[in-house]
């Protein structure tokens, strides 16, 4: 699939003066609007924070922690020639998924899951970073084809690439990942200009799979969930719990909402308010408007993901743009719309928003990476 060759060209861009250079095309309008959503998501954490938010170990403090470190995460990422990472990309993607087999091995979860691996006080969930990873290597391989992007091997060996990871992800079990990675890989695919009639035959046969899935991997809480949605009301006290109680907390918010810390309806009944279901009280809290505001940060965020993939002179850089987008894109329809009802619920975190250090690091890296790839193949924003 690929060679581990240093490349002369590549690393002269590490030079001081091309780096300094570099920083001068920085898209600003990247971090402004990542920068805007994690405030949305630091003010959700201070309102789920209980009496006092400013209590060591809070979700609010904890979230500051979290911060710290993704803006340290995005800063490096940034500064380093991703030129770099695509020449030892095969390295890397065997260290992700040896992280992969590790977290089976040795990790923990909730109801027998392993999903978490804990190394002294910290806990890492690898599969969060095995996003950004793979969508590494998928758009490696799909520049080392770009002769052949429209070929069906060139479509079946990004797929082979993303098939290890996806399966070791959906044994822990995590379906929402594992369909984040599928995302991740349409998105590159797309972007680079693959035959549109091989990508509709490849999700064809997804779907096609989907009863093999259904009865031999998922559980009976999974599928619970999955088909929750189409009628809570069935199991009010059951699978349908959390939704019944996410749609009445957003429409309590009205248009200007409830106002930060007043939530009620979420605050009381809804059980994963952090997390899977924070858009629910951003409904709640900051109302219609609130809502709708985080909408448009995440489509202009989108837009500028796709501008830097266009604007790049290196197939590698559209490709990695494209797995981006479709990892945002993806996680923000399923999150809010599971939220609000038309879609099944799958445990998909709402980046930025959604409190967990795994997810906004991943995210950080993932912008950073792009940054990275601006800075040393894009034009200056605009």
């Amino acid at each position: 699939m690929g060679t581990l060759r240093l490349q002369p060209a590549r690393l002269a861009g590490l030079s001081p003066r091309a780096v300094s250079r570099a920083w001068t095309v920085f898209d600003i309008q990247l971090a402004v609007y990542a920068t805007a959503l994690v405030v949305i998501g630091l003010l959700m954490a201070f309102t789920n924070s209980g009496d006092d938010p400013l209590e060591a170990g809070s979700l609010f403090t904890r979230g500051l922690m979290w911060l710290a470190i993704a803006i340290m995460v995005f800063t490096v990422a940034a500064a380093f020639d991703y030129r770099w990472a695509r020449t030892f990309v095969w390295l890397v993607y065997l260290i992700d998924i040896g992280f992969l087999v590790m977290t089976l091995a040795i990790g923990t979860g909730v109801g027998g899951t392993s999903r978490w691996v804990t190394l002294g006080p910290l806990q890492f969930q690898f599969s969060e970073m095995a996003k950004v990873l793979t969508a590494l290597t998928i758009a490696a391989w799909l520049a080392h084809r770009q002769t052949r992007i429209d070929g069906f091997g060139t479509i079946l060996g990004a797929a082979v690439i993303v098939a290890p990871p996806l399966g070791l992800v959906l044994i822990q079990p995590d379906l929402g990942t594992s369909l984040v990675l599928g995302a991740i890989l349409f998105g590159a695919l797309f972007m680079s200009g693959a035959s549109l009639r091989w990508l509709a035959a490849g999700i064809v046969m997804v779907l096609a799979a989907f009863p093999v899935v259904w009865t031999s991997v998922l559980k009976d809480y999974q599928k619970e969930r999955l088909i929750s949605f189409l009628d809570p009301a069935a199991d009010a006290q059951g699978a349908g719990y959390q939704l019944i109680q996410s749609q009445a907390a957003v429409s309590s918010g009205g248009l200007f909402g409830r106002g930060l810390t007043n939530g009620q309806q979420g605050a009381a009944y809804l059980p994963v308010q952090s997390t899977d279901f924070v858009f629910s009280r951003v409904g709640e809290e900051l109302g219609f408007l609130g809502g709708a505001l985080v909408l448009v940060l995440f489509a202009l965020l989108l837009w500028r993901v796709l501008t830097i993939g266009w604007r790049c002179r290196d197939p590698f850089g559209l490709a990695f743009a494209g797995g981006v987008a479709g990892m945002l894109l993806f996680q923000l329809l399923v999150n809010v719309g599971m939220v609000l009802g038309v879609m099944p619920i799958t445990g998909i975190p709402l980046p930025f928003i959604t409190h967990g250090g795994a997810s906004l690091i991943s995210t950080a890296l993932a912008l950073g990476l792009l940054e990275s790839i601006a800075m040393r193949q894009g034009k200056p924003s605009g």
